[in-house]
């Protein structure tokens, strides 16, 4: 299977999290609602990660990841863009690979996935960066599950 990604917007992505854009003019905006914790137990983990860029596309995908119980959230300090592959869960299932969607964030752009939607690990862009990443945790298996799928690959819009 080949997957083309396509420019994020905030509807395109909505049903897999939030697009988390900067206000253009001074001021700020408060992204809330995206953030979810789902365990009582669970506290927030804050994290800085310094990735280094996809060395070549096409990608290949043969792994996606849940939180089941957590939303999660890449919020960039630096660095180029992000390459985007989500699905939803199929109820009693694992990912739902015929709803799979690839997007292509600009640098500036976070997001946030929604608890429950599968992704491929963070994925940069054109150079190195950081990224601040937001979640709950409770150190149980609910924190994050990775299933292996069948390989695709991912590439960007021409």
């Amino acid at each position: 299977m080949r997957l083309v990604a396509e420019r994020i917007t905030a509807a395109g992505f909505a049903p897999f999290g939030d697009l988390l854009v900067a206000p253009a003019t001074p001021g700020k905006v408060a992204f809330d609602d995206a953030l979810y914790n789902g365990r009582p137990g669970a506290w927030p983990s804050l994290a800085l990660a310094h990735c280094l860029p996809l060395p070549a596309l096409p990608l290949t995908v043969t792994k996606l990841e849940r939180h089941e119980f957590s939303s999660q959230s890449f919020i960039p300090l630096s660095g180029g863009g992000k390459l985007l592959v989500v699905c939803p869960h199929i109820e009693g299932g694992g990912p739902d690979l015929s709803a799979l969607r690839a997007f292509v964030t600009a640098p500036a752009e976070g997001i946030t996935y929604r608890p429950n939607i599968w992704h491929h690990s963070l994925t940069l862009l054109n150079e190195p960066g950081v990224q601040c990443v937001m979640m709950w945790k409770d150190d149980t298996t609910g924190d994050e599950e990775f299933v292996d799928v069948p390989p695709f690959t991912v590439e960007l819009p021409a």
